[in-house]
């Protein structure tokens, strides 16, 4: 049995260099969706503007755009279904809503032009929630961002009256708003970002001048080159508060990953969603941009202090110093980030600005891994499954632990449960299970498990070949017989089912 993991544990099977002819599938997408003609509850001017011109800005900086303008229930549900499936093999997946939004019981829903919504039970019955949303955008590969410009609750409790919470909410300001009283605080998961026109608790004005304040500062900034994402966010926090006096605050949820990312790379060719290294690409960061990095560092922003201990562990970068790095990453651990405790295990693992610690990293690891942090649960797997720090092999552990990082989709955990599951050692599952995982894999854009997969497919054994054959045939990927021979029809399904076309 092969793994794909940590090389000073187990043999590690390196990426293979595959010259294949293929084009790969957008690695940012984007459904961006206007709500303006609302049948039965007040229409808004501006949220089909925001919507088109969103989009417009979108495509110019090279997002893949699904643009749904007026939409009803049926059509709001078969639009987000196809894009979840798309999003999978994408880098990014990004949602933007403009349109009424309603707090129910705590749950905020998004409604669409033809809800006729007299109650909660109603609202909940004829919308979308933002939990829906959410789960859209899940399976991308590395981040995924919804944007709400829509910010209304519920006063009114279980007899709501829509037109009677309008006009309430128009009382306060002399523009007309997309709500009162703001959207329930969101909470999503790890890599995920929710970012709110206003923060809950206030009014999204609706706007005088062909687009909300929230929609003009977004696309301004999001068209600015060079402008990594964390510091366009404040920036567009900034500028609406200017714009409305203090009446709209912008507010953000949720956590990125620890990558630098820019929406617009500026010539000097910042990454998108790159593979490279983090200390190498946040060394990219300009100065005037790492001393924002800095402030919000301290404002208590784990990712900056994250990024910041990333350009201190590069030794190509005059800036390297590994005992600061140190220094940030403690900051962050102790503020609970699983990434910077990740991070942290790793140097105190191998003596990188500090002693050697195989107690002290083992404790961090654990930590990462008790908030779900798939790597760190992976790595504890290969811990146990041959020992190191301090541990005594234990493969029962290493197993529990393997699953928990593929059901958290970990590509190379998928990949080696997958094995441990044809090599018979996992009792209650067999190759149908281990070719879900195969598929998971797959989708969750790992390049190793491509490359095995084309090229070494062998090491499966031939009816979790035919189970995988099944997997690709189920979603459209191969058209060919369910024989167990991965051949030239199956490896396109291959590269097809990994977002190669």
């Amino acid at each position: 049995m092969s793994f794909i993991g940590r090389p000073f544990f187990l043999s590690l099977i390196l990426t293979w260099a595959i010259p294949v002819a293929v084009v790969a599938s957008p690695e940012r997408v984007a459904m961006v969706i206007g709500m303006a003609e609302y049948e039965a509850i007040t229409p808004l001017t501006n949220t089909r503007n925001d919507a088109e011109d969103l989009a417009e800005t979108l495509e110019g900086i090279g997002f893949d755009v699904t643009l749904g303008i007026d939409l009803n229930e049926a059509e709001l549900r078969a639009m987000m279904k196809d894009f979840s499936f798309r999003s999978e093999t994408a880098d990014l997946a990004l949602i933007y809503f403009a349109g009424h939004g309603i707090e129910v019981q705590g749950e905020n829903f998004l409604i669409p032009v033809d809800a006729r919504p007299r109650s909660n039970l109603d609202v909940q019955r004829q919308s979308v929630s933002l939990k829906e949303l959410l789960d859209v955008v899940e399976r991308a590969r590395v981040m995924r961002i919804v944007i709400l410009d829509s910010c209304r609750d519920n006063p009114l409790g279980g007899a709501i009256d829509t037109e009677q919470v309008l006009q309430t909410a128009q009382q306060t300001t002399d523009q007309p708003t997309r709500g009162v009283g703001g959207l329930a605080p969101a909470n999503p998961d790890r890599g995920t970002l929710v970012a709110f026109a206003a923060k809950d608790g206030q009014v999204a004005l609706d706007g005088t001048r062909g687009n909300s304040p929230y929609a003009r500062a977004l696309m301004q900034k999001m068209a600015k080159p060079g402008l990594e994402i964390s510091l366009m966010f404040r920036q567009v926090r900034d500028a609406v508060l200017q714009e409305t006096a203090n009446l709209q605050e912008p507010y953000t949820y949720g956590s990125l990953t620890g990558q630098p990312f820019y929406l617009n790379p500026d010539q000097d060719g910042q990454p998108n969603v790159s593979g490279d290294e983090p200390s190498k690409t946040w060394s990219k960061l300009r100065p005037d941009q790492e001393s924002q990095l800095m402030a919000l560092a301290d404002l208590g922003d784990t990712r900056s202090m994250i990024g910041l201990a990333y350009i201190r562990l590069n030794p190509e970068d005059q800036r390297f110093d590994p005992a600061q790095a140190v220094a940030f990453l403690q900051r962050a651990a102790e503020k609970g980030s699983p990434e910077a405790q990740m991070e942290l295990a790793k140097l105190y693992e191998q003596g990188i600005g500090v002693e050697v610690d195989e107690a002290r990293a083992l404790e961090l690891y654990r930590a990462a891994a008790e908030q779900d942090l798939a790597d760190a649960i992976n790595d504890l797997g290969f811990l146990h499954y041959q020992g190191g720090l301090g541990l005594r092999p234990n493969p029962t552990r290493a197993l529990e632990l393997f699953e928990r990082a593929a059901d958290l989709r970990h590509p190379e955990a998928q990949f080696n449960f997958a094995a441990l599951i044809d090599d018979g050692l996992i009792a209650d599952k067999g190759p149908k299970d281990a070719a879900a995982y195969l598929y998971a894999a797959l989708r969750s854009g790992s390049q190793d498990v491509l490359n095995l997969l084309l090229e070494r497919p062998t090491m499966f054994a031939e009816e979790t070949r035919r189970e995988l054959q099944a997997q690709l045939q189920q979603f459209d990927f191969y058209d060919g017989s369910i024989d167990g021979d991965i051949g030239p029809g199956t490896k396109r399904g291959i590269r097809a089912a990994y977002g190669l076309e």
